[in-house]
């Protein structure tokens, strides 16, 4: 855990004082003069009092409200720091905690919407969880943010490939050498599976401790018992409207932080599954304008909802157990933030200011995010060290979303309880009637420590292999060679088979599911395919 001071807190940056308009002079005037705490082992930089982490250190990346943001921009012009030669907002590695620094692999996002109160829940027509307790309809978007992370070639997430951990980073570092694990771009979405807890109601103010231990229930739920399973997880806990997680009202809008933190309030919390990435996401609208509602758009009721997400997700993949990943050790005022913090409420239309961000699946306000390598905040960036990977390790491959997302898809294909092999959902490639040759990829990278992807299949096949199949390849674009998993089969009621390959860890692979029908009128074929792992 190294030596305590406050880490990862959000004491975030606006644009000089723009934002100070959002209170008024009078508002400012009354904020009272603070006592000046005492400074932390080997800083220069003296706590901010007003900072919601302040004598609460697990609240890692916390994004404070707008009016507590200028408490603390003011309490900090009273009290500058010196600054290092690097620049006060320069992050640096903060060597790993059990082994992790940041997701160097293809994040998997679990959304915990945690207790009763959320209500009864329903489905959309794009296939996202719905509830009658949800107000905002705040649900719904967030899974469809995440499952747009990556894909309408947006670049808001490609600040992220600058970060990177691993053997060769040095405690230090302000930058990653060539041969690192880079964070990827995280092409295709990021969601990965969705549970609505409602075995008991929400506590009316949850503990760090209690929304710990709902992560780690969520990993066990979701089949995620290894480390190696939750090495690219991460939950969030998703607090219902009306309730007030960890005090948030008036102080802060979210935050992160991993289970083992020995100072969430409460406790660590143990874990048989290694250790778990969360966030404590409050239903901040009802926090109103200081939480963001309003801050990119009108009336903008989601604009703050968004752009937490954003904010916490982005300081999870590049700080996934603080601080062991980048945070600021200049001992400046920005001393301890992490790279979402540094940018926080920074007006719209200024030098890094929030924006709307258009992805595959819609548009959706996000803040910006400090990057060392423009020293600035970037609401876009280049793809840089970890873009020429094949994305990371494979996703969705449970189609738990209930959707293809991850998957680039053609012909008739879909996501179907009809064709799960175990959970809820499965794929179908092809149909009940006739049509084409339909076949759903992915693009992924075999992680460290791996040695084969699997999947079941189950066809339905009454023609013959003459003219309608089902098969599979998988191509390895590192050694730009192609292996033939699953060769043409057409069968009927055989049931379930499961076909597994080689890979070499580290090398880029593209996984393709095929079934072939020449659209012959009475016999159709079409074939199931589930459960796709990387192990």
């Amino acid at each position: 855990m190294g030596k305590p001071h406050i880490r990862g807190a959000a004491r975030a940056t606006l644009s000089g004082l723009a934002s100070l308009s959002l209170l008024t002079a009078a508002a400012l005037a009354s904020i009272p003069q603070a006592t000046a705490a005492p400074q932390a082992p080997g800083h220069t930089a003296r706590p901010n009092p007003y900072d919601p982490a302040y004598q609460h250190p697990y609240r890692h990346g916390v994004l404070p409200t707008i009016q507590q943001h200028a408490r603390m921009k003011s309490w900090s012009a009273a009290h500058p720091a010196a600054t290092a030669a690097t620049g006060p907002e320069t992050l640096s590695y903060g060597g790993g905690i059990d082994g992790i620094g940041v997701q160097s692999g293809h994040s998997k996002v679990y959304l915990v919407f945690y207790g009763s109160q959320w209500g009864t829940q329903s489905t959309n027509g794009s296939g996202d969880a719905t509830f009658s307790g949800d107000p905002d309809g705040a649900a719904p978007v967030t899974q469809e943010m995440f499952k747009g992370i990556g894909t309408g070639n947006e670049l808001w997430s490609a600040d992220l490939t600058q970060w990177c951990d691993g053997p060769n980073v040095a405690t230090g570092a302000t930058s990653c050498p060539s041969n690192a694990n880079f964070v990827p771009y995280q092409s295709g979405g990021v969601l990965a599976g969705v549970w609505y807890d409602n075995s008991a109601a929400s506590p009316s103010a949850a503990t760090g401790h209690q929304l710990g231990a709902e992560a780690v229930k969520a990993a066990g739920h979701f089949g995620n018992t290894t480390a190696a399973a939750n090495r690219d997880a991460y939950y969030v806990i998703l607090s219902p409207h009306g309730t007030n997680p960890d005090n948030y009202q008036g102080q802060y809008c979210a935050w992160h932080d991993y289970n083992g933190d020995s100072t969430l309030t409460g406790g660590p919390v143990s874990s048989s599954y290694g250790d778990i990435a969360f966030s404590n996401q409050p239903y901040n609208m009802d926090s109103g304008a200081g939480c963001g509602v309003g801050f990119v758009n009108s009336p903008g009721t989601l604009d703050g909802w968004t752009m937490t997400l954003g904010h916490e997700w982005h300081e999870m993949m590049s700080d996934q157990n603080p601080a062991g990943g980048w945070t600021n050790h200049t001992g400046s005022s920005y001393d301890g933030q992490e790279n979402s913090d540094e940018c926080a409420w920074i007006s719209p239309g200024s030098t890094g200011g929030a924006a709307n961000v258009k992805m595959g699946t819609g548009t959706f306000a996000e803040q910006a995010s400090w990057s060392n390598d423009t020293n600035s905040c970037a609401i876009s960036h280049p793809i840089v060290g970890g873009g020429t990977g094949g994305g990371g390790t494979l996703t969705n491959g449970t189609f738990e979303t209930g959707s293809l997302s991850s998957w680039t898809t053609s012909g008739s294909t879909s996501a179907t309880s009809s064709a799960a092999h175990s959970g809820s959902y499965g794929a179908m490639a092809g149909s009940t009637s006739p049509t084409n040759t339909s076949s759903l990829s992915q693009s992924f990278t075999a992680p460290s420590g791996t040695s084969k992807v699997s999947f079941w299949y189950n066809v339905t096949c009454p023609d013959t292999v003459t003219y309608d199949w089902a098969t599979a390849t998988l191509q390895d674009t590192t050694s730009g060679t192609t292996t033939t998993l699953l060769g043409k089969t057409c069968t009927q009621g055989a049931g379930w088979k499961q076909v597994s390959g080689t890979v070499t860890p580290g090398h880029n692979y593209t996984l393709t599911l095929t079934n072939k029908d020449d659209n012959y009128a009475g016999d159709a074929t079409y074939t199931y395919y589930d459960d796709v792992t990387v192990s």
